[in-house]
């Protein structure tokens, strides 16, 4: 079914099954509430973990499909996410909505088996993709008479045998009437769908239970429908009852409306999709005047009713919204792609690019062969628009991955339809509504010749596309910016044929302490392609260590290791980063010390002595640790002390342990918790920056 809410209504008509959707725009300002998921905080992971915090939601996709993207486009472009549409089994039917009316909590649907569920989601994780479900769990069905559901479940309208029967369901059982109304929001029928009473512990635990399949499945997160429709109560109980809570993202559903029910309710949860944003990028990016997205501190948590940053979900436009007209849609051509650029270059949420298929009916479905099964999706066929791997949005993914954590810098525009700013020294955007312009733009980049990533990528001579940017030791670059059109460079997409000053080999060496027969590396270098699978062959190094050496001029790698033959080291489908000139890989970790080197210093052996990078510009530096499988420290933890330039110091003693686990947090909310995988760090001198543990002391 279309969004839940009172700002989009939704009619059956007598034959219960079309609809007609009517969207108002309503805002109210607030504030929010971070809680961070160290071992010792709340559980909810309220923010997708950087870099690679963007989504590709793949709606409708079949699972068949979504594994072949994770290979092809969604690993190599930097996605960090793929969500997938409901996985349960749902009513028969060819509309579009049948997958948001579920009948069992069976993992199959029109599109795949359990199966190819379980497939696609080994797949993507191998390509370091991980997978969110959306998750159906306000309700049940919206058909009166009962039916078959898609796998043979027979049901009635407030009966699912195996699951629930009349007393699971609340006992209203009539569409809302009266959005002022809390009770009837979270008890009645939204457009008569039958309404489960999760506020019972059976209920919950029958939810629960389903969202824990999906988890043994291997699914990372949810993003979960209706969430208003759910008291925050009820929707504690059931996360309460989810396991491997902590590492999972969560984002919900939870339009803002002039009513009781807010978003703030459920922040301890994940994150909320914030539709204040997409309702402004139309506003902007369909009237051509776009400055005012970039004035002040820009769009995002200081405006009137917009989340605050660790709480934000952002899009440009979802399966409800592109069809009732609230937001920007594919059929606005430049002006939505523009938008979808401008989300992945500013700093404000965790985004996701919806991809669906193109349709004249707003209730239509997608192709489907005979049976009713969806058609495995295939770019240029069936109407799929496959805006995540559209050259100007899918290279835009790998901008926001360099851009990580850097500021807005660099701010300019023309006073009405053209803006331009900067991400620290990591990369720069240009965005034109207008007539074309050419000017001078000063950024903060290192000098270099660099490629606009809109329209292409690095190669060995130079970019894809041609379209070679050189910018000064200043950093100032002269460019032509078309009609409608953007430029995006960044420090992962200088052009090929260059080598960096002072650049080395990248010599990267592997433990063997798996045992594997063979060792190979899949790797690319910067946001350039990947090696083909299962990479290069690393050699005997030194006993324990295999190596492989990337040539010079390359600004950093990312890698993945396996045995040859299906067995994949990928960081817990994270992947390792690797940079400098030497990269060492043993136990998830990755520091820059030769271990083949006789020379090596790693200093204490029974002292952790902890370095961390101020680049955040905290005003506080904590690091919150455990030693061994000890206790951890009381939450915010202990004051790291100023050591040299950059970097703040705390010594742990480890009491004849092996290493300690930290995270690390300014005291005030704001957590690095190295996306929600902690950081790990053994004895000697040990540094964190940029996501990244490495073996030394950088104030040496």
């Amino acid at each position: 079914m279309p969004a839940h809410d009172e700002d989009v209504a939704v009619r059956f008509s007598s034959n219960g099954k079309r609809f007609q959707i009517i969207a108002a725009l309503v805002l109210m300002a607030f504030f929010g509430t971070l809680f961070s998921s160290t071992a010792a905080a709340p559980p909810a992971q309220a923010a997708a973990p950087g870099p690679k915090d963007a989504t590709a939601v793949m709606f409708s996709w079949t699972w068949n499909a979504i594994a072949r993207e994770c290979t092809e486009n969604l690993g190599p472009a930097g996605y960090g996410y793929v969500q997938t549409s409901p996985p349960q089994e749902h009513v028969q039917g060819p509309e579009w909505w049948t997958h948001y009316q579920p009948v069992s909590y069976k993992v199959e649907s029109r599109l795949g088996t359990r199966a190819e569920f379980k497939q696609m989601v080994d797949t993507c994780h191998t390509a370091g993709v991980k997978v969110i479900a959306d998750a159906v769990i306000n309700h049940m069905s919206g058909k009166s008479a009962g039916g078959t559901g898609w796998a043979g479940t027979i049901f009635q309208h407030y009966d699912y045998p195996g699951n629930y029967q009349g007393q699971d369901f609340h006992s209203c059982r009539r569409d809302i009437a009266n959005y002022q109304n809390r009770w009837e929001v979270q008890e009645c029928n939204l457009v008569n769908l039958s309404d489960l009473n999760t506020s019972s512990p059976y209920v919950q635990g029958r939810i629960a239970g389903y969202l824990n399949d999906l988890v043994a499945l291997g699914v990372d997160g949810f993003r979960i429908d209706a969430v208003k429709h759910i008291a925050a109560s009820d929707m504690q109980g059931i996360l309460s009852r989810v396991n491997d809570r902590a590492r999972l993202y969560v984002v919900q559903e939870v339009i803002r409306a002039n009513e009781p029910i807010q978003p703030e309710e459920y922040t301890s949860n994940g994150d909320i999709h914030e539709f204040a944003f997409a309702r402004k990028l139309k506003e902007a990016f369909n009237g051509g005047n776009i400055n005012w997205l970039i004035t002040g501190n820009g769009i995002g948590p200081s405006w009137a009713g917009f989340l605050p940053q660790q709480n934000a979900a952002v899009f440009v436009d979802n399966h409800d919204t592109e069809r009732n007209g609230e937001t920007l849609t594919y059929k606005d051509g430049a002006n939505y792609d523009l938008a979808q650029i401008f989300t992945l270059a500013w700093n404000y949420g965790s985004p996701s690019i919806h991809s669906g298929y193109s349709f004249s009916n707003n209730e239509t479905g997608p192709a489907v062969a005979s049976n009713g099964e969806v058609m495995d999706p295939v770019c240029g066929q069936n109407g799929w628009t496959c805006k995540h791997a559209q050259t100007n949005i899918e290279n835009m993914v790998g901008f926001r991955n360099t851009s990580h954590a850097a500021p807005i810098v660099n701010k300019w525009d023309n006073g009405s339809n053209a803006i331009a700013f900067g991400r620290g020294d990591k990369s720069y955007v240009a965005i034109n509504r207008g007539n074309a312009i050419t000017r001078t733009f000063q950024s903060s980049l290192p000098a270099g010749r660099y490629c606009n990533v809109i329209v292409g990528l690095p190669t060995a001579t130079g970019c894809s596309a041609g379209d070679v940017v050189t910018v000064d030791a200043s950093g100032t670059f002269q460019a032509t910016v078309g009609q409608n059109a953007a430029l995006a460079l960044h420090i992962n997409a200088k052009a090929g044929g260059q080598t960096e000053p002072g650049a080395t080999n990248l010599k990267v060496y592997y433990s063997t302490t798996k045992g594997w027969n063979d060792y190979k590396m899949h790797y690319r270098v910067g946001t350039g392609a990947w090696t083909t699978a299962p990479g290069v062959t690393m050699t005997a190094a030194c006993p324990g260590w295999v190596s492989y050496t990337i040539p010079a001029g390359s600004t950093g790698a990312t890698a993945a290791f396996n045995n040859g033959n299906g067995i994949w080291d990928n960081n817990n489908t994270s992947n390792y980063a690797l940079d400098g000139g030497i990269a060492t890989v043993n136990g998830n970790a990755v520091s820059n010390a030769d271990p083949c080197s006789s020379a090596s210093t790693p200093g204490p052996t029974d002292t952790t002595v902890l370095f961390y990078s101020t680049n955040k510009n905290w005003s506080s530096y904590n690091a919150h640790y455990r030693v061994g499988a000890g206790a951890w420290t009381t939450a915010p933890g202990v004051a790291m002390t100023a050591s040299c330039p950059g970097w703040v110091t705390t010594s742990i003693p480890l009491n004849g342990a092996s290493g300690i686990t930290a995270a690390f947090n300014n005291a005030a909310g704001t957590w690095d918790n190295n996306g929600t995988n902690n950081y790990t760090a053994g004895p000697g001198y040990q540094r964190v920056k940029d996501g990244v543990v490495s073996q030394g002391n950088p104030c040496a």
